[in-house]
């Protein structure tokens, strides 16, 4: 096995502050993104060279290796934070799943390992107008033309939780479209507005007092979006069910390539707009509820108030819980301030 105690000897600090700065500016690329990249690189680079029996150290100057290298998250977690306390398995996967979203890596699972593929990274950077801001803007969900957009990056999301694609976009586009049939003033999404393609999405759903229960299950029993399975666990409220108390935020998810503070204070104050003009539809609406399938989810519930009511025993999947009413109230400004994005 590559020995990732001698990746920063064998391609120094220097040579990778070098392809960092290089990669500087591309969209939704955080210094910090660009540092665990350079290091993946590096390391793949060096453990095929290895494998071949041809590593000539140090590394000076990054070639592409051939075609797919197995990395486990494992390694993957060590790479990226060594002797960190932040650092874990699922976080490294999280980074994994970014740097696919930003075209840097492919990834595909061989039955037994996660492999990747580096692609060509620095080709385009100097020719395309990456440095230039991208404008956003919050809308309603369109079946014809979001779904397939969107279930393309919320299956990257999912990902995670089998360590391969599984979460197919097919499936994930026939049920937003379903949704959209239900109850389409609940979903929202955040779009380019040069493009219009949606770069994230926001799913508010009021659920039918006989629903309820599913709250204080495990929160596995509760996925949908992200399973094969066509029957939905939650069953949507009728306007004005005076019985509809509980909402369910099915899916709170921005593109990893747009994912910056400005884009999740745009979409989180777009919630909020939504809530008050669902109140005319449930009237009596005020617990919300959330299902976090991933770290960053889970800080992000955090850092808005949301508290843990239920843990899977199975797997790591939380209920959390916030009054609307102080959803409502929140300075979501204030609130992102703390949040971390890598």
């Amino acid at each position: 096995m590559t020995d990732l105690a001698v990746i920063d000897e064998i391609f120094g600090v220097e040579p990778q502050l070098k392809y960092v700065a290089l990669l500087k500016g591309k969209v939704g690329l955080t210094r910090r993104r660009a540092e665990c990249f350079v290091k993946l690189w590096a390391y793949l680079l060096f453990k095929q060279q290895q494998e071949l029996g041809i590593l000539s150290q140090p590394i000076t100057e990054l070639d592409l290796p051939e075609g797919f290298v197995a990395c486990t998250h494992r390694e993957a977690n060590e790479l990226f934070y060594g002797e960190q306390d932040r650092g874990s398995e699922r976080a490294a996967g999280m980074m994994i799943d970014k740097l696919v979203a930003l075209g840097l890596i492919e990834k595909e699972f061989d039955g037994n390992n996660i492999c990747i593929r580096i692609c060509s990274p620095l080709s385009d950077i100097n020719d395309s107008e990456v440095n230039e801001p991208v404008e956003l803007v919050t809308d309603n969900f369109n079946p014809r033309t979001d779904a397939i957009p969107v279930a393309t990056f919320l299956a990257r999301q999912y990902d995670w939780m089998n360590k391969k694609t599984t979460a197919a976009p097919q499936m994930i586009t026939r049920k937003l479209r379903n949704l959209a049939k239900q109850y389409s003033k609940g979903m929202r999404v955040l779009r380019r507005c040069d493009t219009q393609d949606p770069i994230g999405i926001c799913i508010l759903y009021p659920v039918a007092s006989q629903s309820e229960e599913n709250f204080f299950l495990p929160p596995s029993k509760s996925l949908h979006l992200s399973t094969p399975s066509q029957i939905d666990p939650f069953e949507m409220a009728k306007v004005g069910d005076e019985d509809c108390t509980f909402l369910f935020i099915r899916s709170f998810q921005i593109d990893a390539a747009y994912l910056q503070h400005s884009s999740l204070y745009q979409l989180l104050e777009d919630a909020r707009k939504t809530l008050i003009n669902m109140q005319a539809d449930f009237p009596n609406l005020c617990d919300l509820y959330t299902l976090t399938i991933n770290p960053f989810a889970q800080s992000l519930a955090l850092a808005m108030g949301f508290q843990k009511t239920g843990q899977d025993p199975q797997v790591s999947l939380y209920w959390m819980y916030m009054a609307l009413d102080k959803y409502l109230s929140l300075d979501i400004e204030q609130a992102l301030s703390n949040l971390k994005l890598d």
